[in-house]
């Protein structure tokens, strides 16, 4: 995973990174968000992390091409500092994003509960059970390409996930990395920001019993936004609790929290999505 997500210096500001895990014809909004970030960091030679980033996908890339990400300078402060990436594949920006680097300091503290019980062996015996319980959900797409993908999956309620069903706009997955990545800051966050945008914009959707990929929705990530409250341990499980608190005008909006196993929140996401309705042949 972390030679996936590399990018290669290859000007002054500027970066390449290689394509894929190819999932299909697009780039992964996750892989950009990832890369953009690392390329970021690496023009960030002073001890600062990045708390934010702020992304507005604005074209859809391809997964089977390497992607240009220049760095830009917004700001530096003693605290502070906030870089300007954007990507470009073939002459054409399709990603644009704002990071925001803060220095270690101690302050005030609260956080919310998790809402989900931070069981993942439960999670784990659920996902069996489910599988038993529906003949089709070992061949079922779906499964192949979560397989495929660097980070492991498992869902609180697979049935309302994936099913056709209408459910309530809110679920929660635990994650962590097939293979450990280590302990460097900088990678860690890189990786829990490629997972921030997986099974994410599903929750828009889950009231009007379609999901990604149906034949009755034209579905894509808008913009990005993501705050890291802490350093994550992407090599062990996090449950990731999200919902969708609204939905309109061919748009789903939709927000969430990563928890690691103590039920420390350690970063918090939102997302804007497309979901335009399709219009069915007769």
């Amino acid at each position: 995973m972390p030679e996936i997500l590399a990018v290669k210096r290859t000007g002054d500001g500027v970066f390449e990174g290689s394509a894929g895990p190819a999932m299909g014809p697009r780039l992964f909004g996750g892989h950009a968000l990832a890369q953009g970030l690392l390329a970021a960091c690496h023009e960030e030679k002073v001890s600062r992390l990045p708390h934010s980033l702020h992304a507005y996908f604005l074209k859809a890339g391809s997964s089977m091409e390497p992607t240009r990400y220049t760095v830009s300078s917004l700001s530096q402060g003693r605290s502070f500092a906030a870089r300007r990436v954007d990507a470009e594949q073939g002459g054409t920006t399709i990603f644009t994003m704002n990071v925001s680097f803060h220095v270690e300091e101690t302050g005030f503290e609260h956080a919310a509960p998790p809402p989900y019980e931070l069981d993942s062996d439960a999670a784990f015996a659920a996902v069996a059970q489910w599988r038993t319980d529906n003949a089709q959900a070992s061949s079922a797409p779906w499964v192949d390409r979560l397989q495929k993908r660097p980070i492991e999956i498992v869902p609180l309620d697979p049935e309302s996930l994936f099913g056709g069903e209408e459910a309530k706009p809110e679920n929660g997955v635990w994650m962590r990395m097939r293979e450990p990545a280590g302990a460097d800051p900088v990678l860690q966050r890189a990786l829990l920001a490629y997972a921030s945008d997986m099974m994410f914009l599903r929750n828009a959707m889950l009231p009007h019993g379609v999901r990604p990929g149906s034949d009755r929705v034209q579905a894509a990530s808008l913009d990005h936004a993501l705050w890291f409250h802490t350093t994550p341990d992407f090599d062990r499980w996090h449950l990731y609790a999200t919902e969708s608190p609204w939905a309109g005008a061919a748009r789903g909006l939709n927000r969430g929290h990563f928890y690691d196993q103590e039920g420390r929140m350690v970063a918090t996401v939102a997302q804007e999505s497309l979901m335009r309705p399709k219009v069915q042949k007769s």
